[in-house]
C-alpha cells in the first residue's frame, strides 16, 4: 500500500517468498540483516496464510524488478484486498477502499473471487467462519457504495 502510494505508512512489511532450499539460509540470513540495519519491522506473510487464493493470482501479481539475482513482485491485490476483509479492521477497510477508489481493482471482480474462494473457505482456511467473512465482505461492500455514490 505504501509502494503504491495509497497509504503514507506502515507497521511493518510482509513478505512472502520462493526461493530455492539450497539459499533459503542464506536468504532469510540477509533479510534479518537488512532489519536490523534499517529498523524495519519484516514478518513472513502472504494472503495464503488467511484465505484460500483465487485463480490467478499469479498472473495479477505485477513485476515490480530485478535486483540481482532477485526478482520482485506485488503479491495480487485482489488476494490482498480479500485477506484485509478477512481481518476486518477499519484500516483494513480503508486500505481495500483505496484499491477501489485509484482503480486498482474493481468491486465487480473482487466479488467474484470472493465467492470462488468461499466455497474453499471453510475446509482451507485456519479462521473457518464463512459468515463472519461474508458479513465483513457486506460491510466493505456497503462502504464502497456509500462512499462512491454521488450526493
Amino acid at each position: 500500500m505504501v509502494y503504491k502510494g495509497l497509504r503514507q505508512q506502515t507497521l511493518e512489511i510482509d513478505i512472502s517468498f520462493e526461493v530455492d532450499d539450497r539459499d533459503r539460509s542464506a536468504f532469510v540470513e540477509a533479510v534479518c540483516d537488512l532489519k536490523e540495519q534499517l529498523s524495519l519491522k519484516i514478518e513472513e506473510a502472504s494472503p495464503a496464510d488467511f484465505i484460500p487464493l483465487p485463480s490467478g493470482y499469479r498472473s495479477r501479481s505485477p513485476f515490480i524488478g530485478r535486483y540481482g539475482q532477485l526478482e520482485v513482485f506485488h503479491f495480487d491485490l485482489y488476494s490482498t484486498a480479500l485477506s484485509k476483509i478477512e481481518r476486518g479492521t477499519e484500516s483494513d477497510f480503508d486500505d481495500v477502499l483505496s484499491l477501489l477508489r485509484s482503480g486498482r481493482i474493481e468491486l465487480a471482480a473482487l466479488t467474484g473471487y470472493f465467492e470462488e474462494i468461499m466455497v474453499r473457505y471453510a475446509v482451507e482456511s485456519l479462521r473457518q467462519d464463512p459468515a463472519e467473512y461474508r458479513r465483513k465482505f457486506e460491510i466493505l461492500t456497503e462502504k464502497w457504495l456509500t462512499s462512491s455514490s454521488p450526493e
